[in-house]
């Protein structure tokens, strides 16, 4: 994109915790004029308040209609804010969520059959602009707002638009929830560290290393994971020992499918 993100009016964020905080960082770093913005946050943390203090915009003042509107509250805190956002909506809004679990259906109820809706997904990384969001629309989006949802979205890494929201529940299990599974990761190899008689500090620092140093050679490299895997691994070598372990048939595979359907059928559990 070039020259400053324009969303055509009025921005509100509903919610700057985390992740609407890092939505937020990424559209200043695109240019958003902060005077558009308008912040809804009963609890703003520091850095909420001292970036509104330095750039003006307006934390907890209700502003005019606003022409997008992000939705980045807890999924059970919804239904207390949709009917004041219903009724400052007019014609032509964007909503777009990033909440976990509440569908395009359940928003659209509360806020209107008219209404132009995007459910998305990102994921934690975001907050370093290495996150990935998959977004879905609903028939109401048309293509400029399509097109502005993503390059909004896009401000914290990655977006990707799919056309069938039931992916919303696999894709929540795979990349929302996926970072934990790679601290968990770095928990275990720095665990198993240990019980291989390493000292603590040593093997968690080893881990941390490990994973980070890899996740960003696969981010950088246009090689497949298993090709970098592969790159790796000499035959009957120590990489091989383990590998064996870890791709044995009721290793990682199985293990991490469980994990992933687990996490997709509470994703639908939620959408219920």
């Amino acid at each position: 994109m070039t020259g400053k993100l324009d969303p055509g009016g009025p921005v509100l964020l509903v919610g700057a915790g985390k992740m609407g905080g890092a939505m937020l960082e990424g559209w200043l770093a695109l240019g958003l004029d902060p005077k558009q913005v308008e912040i809804a946050e009963p609890r703003p943390g520091p850095e909420i308040e001292a970036l509104c203090a330095r750039t003006g915009m307006a934390l907890n003042v209700q502003g005019p209609p606003p022409a997008v509107v992000l939705l980045a509250v807890k999924p059970q805190i919804a239904p207390d804010v949709m009917a004041d956002i219903r009724m400052r909506l007019e014609p032509g809004a964007l909503v777009v969520s990033v909440m976990a679990g509440r569908t395009l259906a359940w928003m659209a109820e509360r806020l209107g059959p008219d209404v132009a809706i995007v459910r998305s997904i990102p994921n934690t990384p975001a907050a370093i602009g290495r996150g990935i969001t998959v977004a879905v629309a609903n028939p109401t989006v048309t293509g400029a707002q399509k097109a502005l949802a993503e390059t909004m979205l896009a401000a914290t890494g990655e977006a990707v638009f799919v056309d069938d929201e039931a992916l919303i529940d696999p894709v929540t299990a795979v990349s929302g929830s996926g970072p934990a599974y790679v601290f968990l990761l770095a928990e275990s190899l720095a665990k198993a560290g240990v019980a291989a008689g390493l000292p603590a500090d040593l093997a968690t620092r080893l881990a941390r290393a490990t994973v980070s140093g890899a996740g960003e050679l696969l981010h950088r490299s246009d090689l497949p994971a298993a090709q970098l895997r592969e790159n790796v691994t000499s035959p009957k070598g120590t990489t091989a020992e383990a590998l064996a372990v870890l791709m044995a048939a009721d290793g990682l595979d199985p293990l991490m499918e469980k994990a992933v359907a687990a996490a997709t059928r509470r994703s639908r559990e939620l959408a219920a």
